[in-house]
Parts: C-alpha cells; structure tokens; sequence
C-alpha cells in the first residue's frame, strides 16, 4: 500500500471519529437561553389567609388574617337545647339586605327582619353569620344555631370576608380560644367553688312565657328561607330553625 493511500485513510478515520464529537457538542452547547426562564414570567400574586374562629363558650368571634388578629366581636350562639354546629366550615354565599319568608308570610329588609342586613351562610346548610331583630340576645345562647351579630359590627364584618373563607366553630375552651379570646375572669380559690355549689342546689326560678307579640318579632319564633331585596330567591336554603 503506497504512502499517499495510507495518508487518504488516514484522514477518513479522523473524519469519522471528530463527526460523534462534534454533534455532542452541538447538543450540549445549545442556545444559552434554552434553559432562562421566559422574560415575561410573573409571579403568582400572595393570597391573604383568612379564617373566621368562633368561640361558642365566650360567645366571641375573631377574625384572623394570615395568623393575626383582625377584629374581635362579641356574638350570640345557640342555647343549649338548639346549640351551633361545632366543627371547619366555610362561607357559602353573601346575601345583602335579604328578604325572609316562612310558611306564607314575607319579612322585608328592615328592623323586623330576623337575619337583619346581612347573611354570610355556612357550607352546612341552614346556618350562618347573619345580624338579628333581638339585639339583647347578643353575648348570650340564644339563637337556634346561627352566629348572631350586632347590626354595626355584622356591617363591618361584612365587606371584609368573602365566599370559600374557612369558618371554625369550637364548642370548648381550647389553647387557640384561650390566645384569641383571653382566659376569662381570674377565679379566687375557695370562693368560686362555693359559688357553684349553691348554684347547682338553688332551685330554678320559671320562665314566664312569650307574649304573641314577642313570638312575631322573634327571630326564633319562626325559621325559614330568604330571598334578597332584589327578589332573586335562593331556593332550597331553608334555615331548618338555626336562626
């Protein structure tokens, strides 16, 4: 084989093994803004947290924004023998000035109105934060299940939640109640125990009766459903007693 043949083979093998070479390096060492982010990229904006705790062993409820203490309000809950439902809710829909009907009869928006001027209901159905035609009922177990407002407060709380906001209802005292709300009334050894004790044995005084007149403007005297003030009927909400 002569010298020039050699040389020609020579040159051929090389090309052959630089061509692996050269189109690895051509895949590594692609466009430098292959791997950069869009320039235009945007980052998704903060959501603000908000849950709404109510304490129904202080008749409190606190409004909380990304773990810190918004508002505090004092509230009415449900008595004994038609109590709140304890347990993680949310808020359902908002309703302005709505309008309440039961079996027949209509109660406009207006100081008659047993949910007053603002319902915020619950993901379970027949319950709500809604405002109430008793103001003395506020700060007590009173109501058939509902969250009882004060008119001014249930006005301010209002505009600052909105539908899908977690609502908690914790039936006892807990470290979370106890941060929000305080520890209560300091109790005096020896005399708070004797309070009680004569508590418990005195006998009950009667409860005298509600006049006809108190029945109608009770917001438990009769449950039902509401439509608000522009007649769009929520149908199917029906309070099931839980104002």
């Amino acid at each position: 084989m002569t010298a020039r043949r050699l040389n020609l083979m020579a040159a051929m093998m090389a090309a052959v093994l630089a061509a692996p070479m050269v189109a690895q390096s051509a895949t590594t060492n692609g466009p430098a803004t292959a791997q950069q982010p869009a320039p235009d990229a945007q980052v998704p904006a903060a959501t603000t947290k908000r849950v709404i705790v109510v304490s129904l062993e202080d008749h409190k409820l606190a409004l909380v924004e990304d773990g810190k203490v918004k508002k505090i309000y004092t509230v009415a809950v449900g008595k004994p023998s038609t109590p709140s439902p304890v347990g993680t809710f949310t808020i359902a829909r908002r309703v302005m000035n709505p309008t309440y009907s039961h079996d027949g009869r209509t109660v406009p928006p207006g100081p008659n109105n047993p949910v007053g001027t603002r319902w915020m209901g619950l993901s379970i159905p027949g319950y709500g934060i809604h405002g109430t035609n008793v103001p003395s009922s506020i700060g007590k177990a009173a109501s058939h299940g509902c969250i009882r407002m004060a008119k001014k407060d249930l006005e301010e709380l209002y505009p600052m939640v909105e539908v899908g906001d977690t609502v908690e209802l914790i039936g006892e005292r807990n470290e979370e109640t106890a941060q929000l709300f305080g520890d209560g009334p300091m109790q005096v050894p020896g005399v708070q125990p004797a309070m009680l004790t004569a508590m418990a044995s005195s006998p009950q005084l009667p409860t005298a009766a509600p006049t006809s007149a108190q029945q109608a403007t009770s917001s438990a005297a009769w449950p039902g459903v509401f439509t608000t003030a522009a007649t769009a009927t929520l149908s199917g909400l029906m309070f099931a007693g839980s104002l």
